[in-house]
């Protein structure tokens, strides 16, 4: 089956319960709510990702942690402000799909990272 590229092109993205969770909703018809603390963690920013996986830094504390700005980068993408002031991560339709699809599988990827490094969702420094 092929996948029409729109299917991944949102309908809408609104924020919500304070900014703490993002609703995005694309043209497949598949809606995600993604909080603010999961979008945060897994910013595609560089230095959260690095530029190889084992550059990837984990990043604990930000169980609480909101939206406070949403902005266009050109039609492909937004750039979230968060409340602890990043906003280098640019966020693509793809990727926002990518985060939606596989939620699960990526938080039980950072539970296990936050564990294996000693680091807890609700303080920054160790656990």
């Amino acid at each position: 089956m092929h996948e029409n590229p729109d299917d991944r092109w949102p309908s809408e993205l609104r924020l919500m319960e304070n900014g703490r969770v993002l609703r995005i909703s694309f043209g497949s018809g598949a809606t995600y709510d993604l909080s603010a603390e999961y979008l945060r963690v897994m910013s595609p920013s560089a230095e959260l990702q690095g530029h190889r996986p084992e550059e990837r830094v984990t990043i604990g504390g930000k169980r609480h942690c909101g939206i406070i700005g949403i902005d266009p980068v050109g039609t492909y993408a937004v750039r979230l402000t968060f409340d602890d002031m990043h906003s280098t991560g640019i966020f693509t339709w793809n990727y926002l799909y990518e985060l939606g699809s596989r939620r699960a599988e990526n938080w039980s990827f950072y539970e296990a990272e936050l564990k294996a490094k000693g680091l807890s969702r609700d303080k920054a420094g160790q656990a």
